[in-house]
């Protein structure tokens, strides 16, 4: 028996996709990051990211990645693991105050941003790394003036672009320049099931109604959009209707995000759910997700990929790609080992959440704090784990959040503070 959460899963009495918790893949939606990134396309094909604060580590519209799925080379010559995903904040300005993000209404660039010279001499160095995703995200992306001009830099050298705008700016003719300089998809921040509550998370009166054209733009344009939510004790109880805001407007994918508490986050303290109540939100989602053909995410929330072990080896379904698509292959926290963080002056972080400098484009090559940053190497040494995360049968799978780490205790290799599980063998004293 499983806690119920305040948004009971109804029960599944609509026809839905044959696909649809059949234990195959879902054909309707790929994740953001997830698609095979090596197969040939169109350099002008389609659209798609998460800002660390807007909806994901990043911004207003988060698409974290897939991790150990596009890439079959297990690590570079380098010896460093290919990067995955780079959630890449080209402008912290924006025109929204989010409470949860790192950015703020500031529509003026803000100094030290990297020139359009030194945003593609860093672009040129992407495919050193592997063959990332790119979300360009912010801030606000759109508020950049040479926005377009990096994604065709970018998308000429063979690699995904996505985007992680907040919908509020997108107007026609900014959806058709994503279409013809191949973004491959967007991600919208919705974090509330009616106009009142997203705008009173987002800090401007008609951000939703703005968002809500800027989707149609998208879909006019025939670019892939996602919805991402943050998870709070407010809107908790409504997500069943923000669920089906987003299948209503016909997303490919629906994230959702756990909050992290830092930035003007911080002061949402009373807002973050608790350790038992995270629980009871993801064995939700792990029985919600059955009843749609939507892709369903759970992001910045690594003990998802525990209880999805747990749940399968209660009903005697096997993890696999056939049964649980991309989140068979990847991992829960992925800053340092296969995602990464760019600020908009070059500073380099293993999310956009967790604000620690692991080197800056301007004096190092991106290639080489990729291999060689200090936290990285952590990240990606299970020894160096602090509690119950360094002990736990589910590290290689999860790995705890290390933002919510350094948030919540001060040091980034703590265990989870959000996580209830008690490992088989104990924690180092």
């Amino acid at each position: 028996m499983h806690p119920k959460p305040p948004f009971e899963a109804e029960e599944d009495t609509k026809p839905r996709c044959p696909h649809a918790g059949s234990g195959k893949p879902n054909p309707h939606g790929a994740h953001l990051h997830t698609e095979d990134n090596t197969k040939p396309r169109c350099p002008h094909a389609g659209s798609g990211k998460p800002n660390p604060h807007g909806a994901h580590p990043g911004g207003h519209g988060a698409m974290r990645g897939d991790g150990l799925a596009g890439n079959p080379q297990r690590t570079l010559p380098n010896g460093a693991p290919p990067l995955r995903l780079i959630a890449w904040e080209v402008t912290r300005s924006c025109n929204l105050a989010c409470k949860h993000c790192r950015a703020e209404a500031h529509l003026e660039p803000y100094p030290g941003e990297l020139s359009t010279a030194e945003a593609k001499a860093l672009i040129d160095t992407f495919p050193e790394t592997g063959n990332p995703i790119i979300i360009f995200t912010g801030g606000e992306p759109l508020l950049r003036h040479d926005i377009f001009e990096l994604v065709d830099h970018a998308n000429s050298k063979g690699l995904r672009c996505v985007m992680a705008p907040n919908g509020t700016l997108i107007t026609p003719e900014s959806a058709r320049r994503m279409k013809e300089t191949g973004i491959q998809r967007c991600s919208i921040s919705i974090d509330g099931a009616t106009a009142a509550e997203h705008d009173v998370f987002r800090g401007v009166p008609g951000a939703y109604e703005q968002a809500m054209k800027g989707i149609e733009y998208l879909k006019a344009e025939g670019i892939e959009f996602q919805i991402n939510s943050t998870v709070t004790k407010t809107n908790l109880p409504r997500f069943k209707e923000i669920f089906h805001l987003a299948e209503k407007l016909g997303a490919a994918a629906w994230h959702i995000f756990l909050l992290v508490p830092m930035g003007r986050a911080a002061q949402l303290a009373e807002e973050v759910i608790t350790a038992e109540e995270y629980e009871e939100v993801l064995n939700w989602f792990y029985d919600f997700r059955k009843t749609t053909s939507m892709h369903l995410k759970a992001t910045c929330a690594p003990h998802y990929y525990r209880i999805m072990r747990q749940r399968a080896k209660e009903d005697g379904i096997p993890v696999t790609p056939d049964t649980f698509g991309m989140d068979a292959l990847t991992r829960g926290c992925l800053g340092g080992t296969g995602f990464c963080f760019i600020s908009h002056n070059g500073q380099v972080q293993p999310c956009g959440y967790l604000e620690i400098d692991c080197g800056n484009v301007r004096k190092t090559p991106f290639p080489e704090i990729w291999r060689a940053s200090k936290p990285f190497v952590q990240f990606r040494t299970p020894a160096e784990y602090h509690g119950k995360c360094g002990t736990c049968e589910y590290h290689k799978v999860c790995g705890g959040c290390r933002a919510r780490a350094h948030s919540l205790t001060g040091e980034y290799m703590a265990e989870e503070p959000l996580c209830s599980y008690t490992p088989k063998r104990p924690a180092a004293k």
